[in-house]
């Protein structure tokens, strides 16, 4: 199939770019585009071109799939093709349907005319991969949509659809259908008036107080951009079109791009954009392997996991039984999944009829028999291996063959699980992460005997749900809390060096995480990694932990929900707030190993408790339990807080240079304190060191 169709109605050259899924302008179509320019030019029948995209869309703007590589950046340019289409002696009018996004909004803006269906999604979302427009977006669109408009939707990179936009000078005709026949009737009715097109370029900006407008939302965007550099040079470049000829505006907003492009963080964000597309991405399985049709699911588990998890698929228009063995926390289950719908109808994000929709695909029930006929069943039941074995058999007995069994487990070994049945092929562990139906990040663990064709299906069913799904191999806490062990770990370890609880949080929190682990551990629950420790000790003897956790929960102090852990809590409120008990407690502790307490950096407390995260990390990818250190990323920036600016551990580590990481680590292991032995480095990191290599 050609990049570009050429194809002629009447007077109109009709081009057509042909990219799925959404018109990429990867190379071939800029090519394409120009030469079939070229040739309606050269046409003398032909007296106006029509640009538009098949598939139901325009242009999603640059192709991802040319990113990084020279295919990006050869001729022609998207700026060739603009000032082509500018330049053009014959009147060129874009036809916009569904998306319009990037550079293909910037390549309609280049054009003399513009028609657009309502449903058609506009927007300029580079500021999202840590850019800005680059082919001239900052310039043109506020000549058409105003000044604030154009800043509150390229600071934002928000879409917005084209009826709410119809009333500006962005679109020439606004139609519920046919955009190609409305523009090529456009044309005609202009050529005929004889009328002179005015090119965006051309066109004044006027603003009754720009610079007072620009001073405000200098203040306003700074505040929200934070330690993001491409807000503010987003509104700087739009300032430009306010105060410079268009050219020098240009010059401006290219030469920021180019230090947005050659930032960290762009660099970290388009990481994070690509990772996340190839987490869907499993080695070993095919793309097109058949899946298995999901038309019904159960839920065993009315608590706070299993409530979210049910909502995550009557969201999706997928029908939910929810088992539970006793009437009261059936009833109670099912009220907080109302009352959470209830409150997004308050706040104006839920309609009353997609309340009732999703409840009404809901079917309570006390029998484990009521599951027998549903394609996917997954148990949200208390962790404990006993409990889990329990459930397993029971399913084993009455599930219809090719029904898949899930393990919402965050740390139990789902072969073990799938061995509790004689259908271990159709068992797999769904992780999902709380509050189940908010958070993004779904751990899909494939066992050593689950089919190709049930991970593709609960891979693909993540995606339906809204979820960013990430296979784990079987360990102790997959991925996510596999790493996220070492790494509480050296925050204890810390703390009994001579940190204190809320530097070690306040380091953590602006190095960009969305918490520090010890607010983590009182928001999660204390008991909880209590739980899992006392398990360790009996598991894994020889490995080394500090017991000031322990020392905490024994004095009943374990978090939010009982208003007390390693900070203090007021009634109904979640402020952190220092607790003389707990600094008391900490100081015998440091009295009774003998410590001398220290003062340490935040920059030292950064780097041991994120490379604490890379070691580990390391250690998984030469397990095999993830595929690809992107997984990793993935899994920290969707999960667990992560800050996208920093790419994931395993990027950051790249950024800083494995050598570098290494050397430091080999320093951590000769220090006087903590798991000497941990700090080893991983032979991964040795090798990539070695010989110059990244993770990623």
């Amino acid at each position: 199939m050609s990049a570009v169709e050429y194809r002629i109605e009447g007077p109109c050259a009709v081009l057509v770019m042909q990219n799925p899924p959404v018109n990429g302008l990867a190379q071939a179509v800029r090519t394409g585009v120009m030469e079939a320019l070229d040739r309606a030019l050269a046409d003398a029948e032909i007296k106006a071109v029509v640009i538009t995209g098949s598939g139901g869309h325009f242009s999603g703007g640059a192709d991802i799939r040319e990113f990084n590589t020279p295919k990006m950046e050869a001729a022609p340019s998207l700026h060739d093709l603009i000032a082509a289409i500018e330049r053009s002696a014959k009147p060129v009018v874009a036809a916009i349907e569904g998306t319009a996004m990037g550079g293909g909004l910037e390549l309609a803006l280049a054009c003399h005319y513009r028609v657009a269906t309502g449903k058609s999604v506009i927007a300029l979302p580079e500021v999202k991969l840590g850019l800005l427009p680059g082919g001239g977006g900052t310039q043109r669109l506020p000549r058409v949509v105003g000044l604030e408009l154009a800043l509150n939707m390229i600071v934002s990179g928000t879409p917005v659809p084209a009826a709410k936009l119809a009333q500006t000078e962005l679109f020439d005709a606004v139609v519920e259908s046919g955009a190609v026949a409305a523009a090529s009737q456009l044309i005609a009715d202009r050529l005929a008036a004889g009328e002179v097109p005015v090119l965006v370029r051309d066109r004044k900006l006027v603003h009754a107080d720009a610079e007072a407008f620009l001073d405000i939302a200098r203040l306003n965007v700074r505040a929200m951009a934070g330690a993001y550099p491409a807000p503010m040079a987003c509104l700087e470049c739009v300032a430009a079109s306010t105060s410079k000829p268009f050219d020098e505006g240009l010059r401006f907003e290219c030469e920021q791009f180019t230090l947005l492009m050659n930032g960290e963080e762009s660099k970290a964000l388009r990481h994070a954009f690509f990772s996340e597309r190839a987490a869907s991405k499993i080695p070993d399985v095919p793309s097109d392997t058949p899946l298995r049709r999901i038309d019904k699911l159960g839920v065993i588990g009315a608590g706070t996991m299993g409530g979210g998890i049910s909502m995550n698929f009557l969201n999706a228009g997928i029908p939910v039984t929810l088992v539970e063995q006793k009437q009261d926390a059936l009833d109670r289950g099912v009220a907080t999944m109302r009352g959470n719908y209830e409150r997004s109808l308050k706040k104006g994000k839920l309609s009353q009829d997609k309340l009732d929709t999703r409840m009404a695909l809901l079917t309570p029930s006390l029998s484990m028999e009521a599951l027998a006929d549903c394609d996917l069943i997954i148990e949200a039941v208390f962790e404990e291996i006993g409990v889990k074995q329990q459930v397993f058999e029971v399913l084993d007995a009455i599930a219809k063959p090719g029904a898949i069994l899930a393990s919402n487990t965050s740390t139990l070994d789902v072969d073990r699980i799938a061995g509790f049945t004689r259908r271990p092929a159709d068992v797999l562990g769904m992780h999902f992460f709380s509050p189940a139906n908010v958070m993004k990040l779904l751990e899909v663990v494939r066992g050593k005997a689950t089919a190709k064709d049930a991970l593709a299906t609960v891979m693909a069913l993540g995606k339906k749900i809204g979820k960013t799904a990430v296979v784990s191999g079987v360990c102790d806490g997959f991925i996510g809390n596999r790493m996220l062990e070492p790494y509480v770990r050296e925050a204890l370890f810390l703390v009994e060096e001579g940190a204190s609880p809320q530097q070690v949080d306040k380091a953590m929190e602006r190095f960009g995480m969305a918490m520090g682990p010890f607010r983590v551990g009182d928001l999660a629950g204390n008991d909880i990694g209590w739980s899992i420790r006392k398990r360790r000790y009996v598991e894994r003897p020889e490995m080394f932990y500090p017991k000031l956790a322990d020392r905490l929960c024994e004095l009943g102090r374990f978090g939010q929900k009982v208003g007390k852990g390693w900070y203090r809590y007021e009634p109904g409120r979640r402020d952190a707030i220092p607790d003389a008990e707990v600094t008391a407690l900490i100081d015998s502790h440091r009295r009774e190993l003998g410590i001398t307490p220290r003062a340490l950096s935040d920059e030292e407390i950064v780097s041991r408790c994120v490379l604490a995260l890379v070691n580990e990390g390391a250690r998984l990818l030469e397990e095999g339990i993830a595929a690809r250190a992107s997984d990793l990323d993935v899994v920290y920036l969707s999960g667990y807080g992560f800050p996208a600016l920093r790419g994931g551990p395993m990027h950051y580590a790249d950024s800083l240079g494995l050598y570098n990481v290494a050397r430091s680590m080999r320093g951590y292991a000769a220090s006087a304190h903590g798991d000497r032995a941990f700090w080893t480095p991983a032979p991964l990191i040795e090798k990539l060191a070695a010989d110059g290599g990244t993770f990623n």
